[in-house]
């Protein structure tokens, strides 16, 4: 039994994960930066693997954990259907071990001095060469099963499985997919507070 304050993880949503996730990769990527802002080591680092990993967790991953966040939260509403919530979980622990494992080498790759844009290295470097592969490799097995749990939601029709609560936001307590033209003005939300209150 986990205690009711616990940050037991696997207890979070989908879209909590992603959040999370995207703070970890970003504030990396964003130590990384730091590294490269000091002239000296960006003249050594300058074209170097060390550079693509710091573009990736930035750019790439940050961006795209963000972005699946928002997707995974949004989908219910939009759609009107929910996803498996633990294929859910699971899709995100598998793309946060894939892009770490494929990502997180490269930098030691830089350190190096392996330069960008070459197909060929030292066999001195083929341990963590082979990191970053495995890693691209649960990455695809990531994305596949995103696939799967979105043709799943559509062919399961499986309805939103959560309630919120009544004070929750204005969106969810409507029919989802919403309807459009559904209303001749902007609907107002009421609660039984508000009702006592007047």
């Amino acid at each position: 039994m986990v205690a009711p304050g616990s940050m037991n993880t696997w207890k979070k949503s989908p879209s909590l994960q992603w959040a999370y996730g995207f703070i970890i990769i970003f504030t990396f990527g964003g130590i990384t930066g730091i590294i490269l802002a000091n002239s000296a080591l960006d003249l050594v680092l300058h074209d170097t693997y060390y550079v693509v990993a710091h573009f990736h967790y930035v750019l790439r991953i940050g961006a795209v954990f963000a972005l699946m966040g928002r997707i995974v939260h949004w989908f219910p509403l939009i759609v009107g259907l929910s996803l498996h919530y633990r294929l859910a979980k699971v899709q995100y622990i598998l793309i946060f071990v894939g892009v770490n494992l494929t990502f997180f080498p490269i930098h030691f790759l830089g350190l190096a001095g392996i330069p960008r844009r070459y197909s060929d290295y030292p066999d001195m470097f083929i341990p963590w060469n082979t990191l970053a592969s495995v890693g691209s490799l649960v990455s695809v097995v990531s994305v596949v099963l995103l696939l799967y749990l979105i043709w799943e939601a559509i062919a399961s029709h499986r309805p939103i499985l959560f309630t919120k609560s009544p004070r929750s936001i204005l969106d969810w307590a409507h029919p989802a997919p919403p309807m459009a033209h559904r209303y001749s003005s902007t609907p107002v939300k009421s609660t039984s507070l508000d009702k006592v209150g007047a």
